[in-house]
């Protein structure tokens, strides 16, 4: 039995990926883990006084968004997990790979103005990913 790890971000993207990563995890009988990565890095170059409690407010975010995506799983009768982790994108999901012991990384394809790669790039970070971890990952 294998670990699939998603990493999801909230939206209707996400959702599909989530599906997606419901799915494979029922076929393979593998274990879930949704990951949602808390990234404040852009608050970089704002001035310290306007920045209240961002880190804070973007677990809340996450823990919303990983809880609709437990319940979805449990709704398809798949007992997922959920973490949360702070930073970059590309090293908290090698670290979370590695950590968590994942076998399969599934990564969505984003659509429309917020999407954090273009297919190309996307491509090139899910062969980097599976580089750094020996993980597969599946683009959905």
């Amino acid at each position: 039995m294998g670990k699939i790890l998603c990493a999801t971000r909230g939206g209707a993207d996400s959702e599909r990926t989530q599906r997606a990563a419901i799915t494979l995890a029922k076929e393979r009988g593998d274990e879930l883990v949704f990951l949602y990565v808390a990234d404040s890095s852009f608050l970089d170059n704002i001035a310290a006084p306007v920045v209240v409690d961002v880190e804070g407010e973007l677990d809340q975010m996450g823990r919303f968004q990983l809880s609709l995506a437990q319940q979805q799983a449990a709704e398809q009768g798949v007992d997922a997990q959920v973490a949360i982790s702070h930073g970059h994108l590309q090293i908290q999901l090698v670290l979370a790979a590695r950590e968590l012991g994942a076998t399969t990384i599934v990564l969505g394809r984003p659509q429309g103005r917020f999407a954090v790669f273009d297919e190309d790039d996307l491509q090139a970070f899910a062969h980097e990913l599976e580089a750094k971890t020996g993980v597969e990952v599946l683009l959905v």
